[in-house]
């Protein structure tokens, strides 16, 4: 016992020491208020780029259980290797066009602040990686590896940035600000918090193209045979994704010093509201229910701090049942083989956030104001020409040279064995 009482009192001594380190004002010396604030924003975007890492493991769980398990392997693959490239891509082009910061400089050049500009780089890595992540789920199971790759870097290193240069970045005094055409037009600039558009809208209609150019998956339409693989999968994608999300819009403020629990709680309420609303218009779908709570905090992105938490539930619920209708048209009607509803989840949900913060963030509504109806609307509709632009020309191009699609005998065979020989459970196939 008293071996043991000894060892404690040494630990709780380490304890002690670290903790005065920690806190200079405690061990007699003067506190630095700019160091405790950049570190503290450092640690803040740090977490934030760590919850938002994380989120593409949902990405990856959220394919894994919709697609079918010849393909599972090649769904995991996916989304740790365009990760991988997105971040290179976006090192070296994209965030240069979009921030117009180099990092090909001595690190002391970027270490100050205790390496923010870093961390802020990994923070802002996560919403452009998010791009090929999302068009990853449309164009599933048929796809070429490394065609679509390259169009993911494509998106990532040039069109992204430079919708993320006008709306967030260095050229974003073209459409805001006290000289902006749009704020003194319309009385307010575009105003986009977390990506509604700038990230969401800008995935799902950059897909679109690619998915229609594409075309079905083989038999698709032929029988009703193709399902989801593991609704297990899908739920822990969903539910990964969620707890993320949290990161992914609370830490859109940028500094600890301008976090709000608004937008915490907005986020909460979205996600509830696209969760209820595809509960009752799907009648209790699983995949619904689980991808509603998901179109929920697509939709509440822009205008998340900005909103009353009642109108959060409004706007997330309309998101949900916009889901839920928009997946059967596109899917039933329309034919078109979108596999994880990326086009309807992102890209239209993503627009409806952008337009409902210039509807609900009115003060008449309860939101805080400072927004414009015409101006979410304006630039809403321009980014989503610009993304089909883009998009139809670059799988244009690609369809047109190298191919996008896997040959019929490598579809049939699924590509877990055909790009990365090997199955997703090997042991079962012996």
């Amino acid at each position: 016992m008293k071996v043991m009482s000894r060892n404690r009192m040494t630990l709780w001594g380490v304890f002690a020491w670290a903790g005065l380190s920690a806190f200079p004002s405690l061990a007699g010396e003067p506190v630095n208020v700019t160091e405790v604030a950049n570190s503290a924003d450092t640690l803040f975007l740090l977490m934030g780029a760590v919850m938002i890492l994380a989120m593409h493991g949902g990405f990856a769980f959220l394919e894994v259980g919709s697609v079918r398990r010849k393909n599972q392997v090649n769904a995991l693959n996916k989304i740790i290797c365009e990760w991988a490239l997105s971040t290179v891509i976006y090192f070296l082009i994209g965030y240069p066009i979009a921030r117009g910061v180099s990092f090909l400089v001595p690190v002391e050049t970027l270490a100050a602040e205790h390496g923010i500009a870093y961390v802020r780089f990994f923070f802002l890595l996560g919403f452009a990686a998010c791009i090929p992540a999302i068009i990853s789920g449309g164009v599933a199971e048929r796809a070429k590896f490394w065609t679509n790759a390259t169009a993911g870097m494509i998106f990532v290193g040039l069109v992204y940035p430079l919708i993320e240069g006008v709306t967030w970045g260095r050229m974003s005094n073209m459409l805001a600000g006290t000289t902006g055409w749009l704020a003194h037009t319309f009385g307010a600039p575009f105003h986009d918090f977390a990506g509604s558009v700038v990230v969401h809208a800008v995935g799902g209609w950059l897909a679109l193209p690619a998915i229609i150019l594409l075309g079905a998956r083989l038999k698709r339409y032929e029988s009703n045979s193709i399902k989801v693989s593991s609704i297990p999968f899908l739920a822990l994608g969903s539910w990964t994704l969620i707890v993320g999300w949290f990161g992914f819009n609370v830490m859109s403020a940028g500094s600890l010093g301008s976090i709000s629990g608004v937008v915490a709680i907005n986020s909460l309420m979205a996600m509830v509201g696209g969760t209820l609303a595809a509960l009752f218009v799907s009648r209790n779908d699983a995949g619904f229910v689980h991808n509603g709570a998901l179109a929920g905090l697509v939709a509440i992105c822009a205008g998340s701090d900005l909103y009353h938490p009642v109108s959060a539930l409004v706007v997330g619920a309309i998101a949900g049942a916009l889901f839920v209708f928009l997946f059967q048209a596109e899917t039933n009607r329309m034919q078109i083989d979108d596999v994880l509803g990326v086009w309807p989840l992102h890209g239209v949900c993503g627009a409806w956030g952008g337009i409902a913060c210039g509807i609900f963030g009115q003060k008449a509504l309860g939101g805080l104001g400072g927004v414009s109806f015409f101006s979410q609307l304006i630039v809403t509709f321009g980014i989503i020409i610009v993304c089909l632009v883009a998009s139809t020309l670059v799988y244009g191009l690609l369809k047109r040279t190298v191919g996008i699609r896997l040959s019929g005998h490598e579809e049939m065979v699924g590509e877990d064995l055909t790009v990365h020989m090997i199955e997703s459970h090997p042991e079962e196939a012996l």
